[in-house]
């Protein structure tokens, strides 16, 4: 994620495009099929509103997050059952402890084998986060190349330039930590998986915070409203999860 992160800054800083107007005669694969299509739909949008385009911005969001739910509570899920079994996994990792080939090697098949009984794929939860670059991306060119997204007003601050007053990013901030705070549960995890998750907590909120307070509001709007988003979405599918093994649990005692 950090990794991801660090690659989306470095893109956006050394964007080359932003000063060129996005139209229908732009060409190319990335302006044809991602940034143009973005910027139509959130000025068609916009018109639904009365030509607001933060609140066209707020239902984008909204509506491509919608599209990646399945992803997401794939992700949700993986992420749960992959804390719930770190318990065995470090108990796998003490029990084949020695560096030799053969000792690696059956502690990966012991692995995947214990992958497979809880139906956990590890590469799932990075999925949705590679998915997200390309789109957030998109909303940048989109908002920098779109002259009247670029230059619209929306409550105190404008779309095309960091917030002047900083809350917009403090908010981007806070809600990231809270995201992730309901995500993880490091109270089932132990040794260096939990304390990577916990330097995570951390370090991923200040990293938004730092880069909303220097890329557009647009940018800064659409962390809060996914991370708002994605805050309700996995307190619904804890509860979900949480309700259906009460179910099991009952319905074996009986």
């Amino acid at each position: 994620m950090l990794v991801a992160i660090l690659f989306l800054v470095v893109v956006l800083a050394g964007c080359s495009q932003t000063n060129q107007p996005i139209t229908p005669e732009s060409t190319g694969i990335w302006n044809q099929y991602f940034v143009y299509p973005l910027s139509w739909l959130i000025r068609e949008v916009a018109k639904i509103f009365g030509g607001s385009y933060g609140m066209s911005i707020i239902i984008v969001t909204l509506l491509i997050r919608l599209a990646l739910l399945p992803l997401m509570i794939k992700q949700i899920r993986s992420t749960k059952a992959m804390q719930t079994i770190q318990p065995q996994m470090l108990e796998l990792r003490k029990k084949y402890s020695s560096k030799d080939q053969k000792t690696v090697q059956k502690l990966n098949e012991e692995t995947m084998k214990l992958y497979q009984q809880h139906g956990v794929n590890p590469l799932s939860g990075c999925l949705p986060i590679f998915i997200q670059m390309p789109i957030l991306i998109a909303f940048y060119h989109a908002i920098m190349r779109t002259m009247e997204i670029k230059a619209h007003d929306f409550l105190w601050f404008q779309l095309g330039h960091p917030d002047p007053i900083y809350a917009l990013p403090i908010i981007a901030g806070i809600t990231t930590f809270i995201q992730q705070k309901v995500s993880m549960n490091t109270g089932s995890m132990t040794g260096p998986a939990a304390q990577q998750m916990k330097i995570m907590l951390y370090v991923m909120p200040i990293m938004i915070l730092v880069f909303a307070v220097r890329l557009p509001s647009a940018l800064a709007l659409y962390w809060v409203v996914g991370n708002t988003f994605m805050i309700l979405q996995t307190l619904f599918v804890n509860r979900n999860n949480t309700t259906s093994q009460n179910n099991n649990l009952g319905g074996a005692s009986k």
